[in-house]
């Protein structure tokens, strides 16, 4: 049952052939961008992701001409999953493919960002290629992911760790035409903060937060995991990111959405992990002789959870 809910879960997100994928991006030879065990491959590889995906959309909503490309020119309602599986595509690629699928996953989505562009209500222009929409879309995938690993990963980084994270997504934003993304945590966060004028409720946002939230595109039987994940992305998002996006989720309740969303990510982990290459067979083979088990993707050892502090007031 375990593999069976693995392969559910691998076909929504990386498609009807999960080891196929598994082995075209990550057991491909060649040289690669970054090293599988770095912190970007630790992020990425993480089940935590999975909550940073839904605060980074909660987030990102909140920009309108980026919302307004994404209002007039994606599919995410009539095809959510096929954009998912499209994310997720990009991500594994650059953070763990070779360099030639990292380099081939960027121009592709390059060449769909020459193709987005339009007008805004107010008569000012808008495309995707923008370096700086591309920055705000950069800034709140990394703020998220790094949020949600380091409140919900497996092995959550230290200061350094945070900064050579956010010092690695800079070289995939730098390939897709982000001028001067940050390279460390207090970079980011000053970049960050350096938006928060240009970023208003509108309804196309409000809407997202609620296909999100209410109305999300999984069968009835994962709502109420769904719901978990959700929970623990708001948990991450700011109270006032909250109130523009409409989103009645008071800030007293954080504590209770944190344990769900916990407890939504460990059921992933634990669920994932019957996949990742060999565990069956060298946790079995542990316990016959006595010992623990392999701890976790990578073998890399447990860590002190730490907060990160330095992305406070969120």
């Amino acid at each position: 049952m375990r593999l069976a809910l693995a392969d559910a879960l691998l076909r929504r997100v990386a498609g009807p052939d999960p080891d196929e994928a598994r082995a075209r991006i990550h057991l491909a030879p060649g040289p690669r961008w970054f090293d599988p065990d770095s912190p970007i491959g630790r992020v990425h590889a993480d089940a935590s992701m999975f909550v940073g995906g839904v605060r980074a959309l909660l987030l990102q909503s909140l920009h309108p001409r980026v919302m307004t490309a994404v209002a007039e020119h994606s599919a995410y309602r009539m095809d959510p999953w096929g954009r998912l599986r499209n994310t997720a595509e990009f991500i594994a690629a650059t953070t763990f493919g070779t360099t030639e699928a990292s380099e081939r996953a960027v121009a592709i989505v390059k060449a769909v960002h020459k193709r987005v562009y339009g007008t805004m209500p107010d008569g000012a222009g808008y495309t995707a290629s923008d370096p700086h929409l591309l920055s705000w879309v950069h800034l709140g995938e990394t703020e998220s992911f790094l949020l949600a690993h380091q409140r919900f990963g497996r092995h959550p980084l230290d200061d350094a760790g945070c900064d050579e994270y956010v010092a690695q997504t800079a070289v995939v934003a730098r390939a897709l035409g982000v001028e001067d993304p940050p390279v460390t945590v207090a970079g980011l966060r000053a970049q960050l903060a350096g938006f928060r004028g240009e970023l208003a409720s509108t309804d196309a946002a409000r809407g997202v937060a609620t296909f999100l939230l209410h109305t999300p595109p999984v069968p009835w039987v994962a709502r109420p995991g769904y719901a978990l994940v959700a929970s623990g992305a708001l948990a991450l998002l700011p109270v006032w990111a909250r109130r523009e996006l409409g989103v009645r989720a008071p800030a007293a309740f954080d504590p209770l959405r944190r344990v769900g969303g916990t407890a939504i990510t460990a059921t992933i982990r634990w669920t994932l992990d019957s996949k990742a290459p060999g565990a069956a067979r060298e946790n079995g083979a542990a316990r016959e002789n006595g010992a623990e088990p392999a701890p976790g993707r990578h073998g890399i050892p447990d860590g002190p959870r730490r907060p990160l502090r330095t992305l406070g007031g969120t």
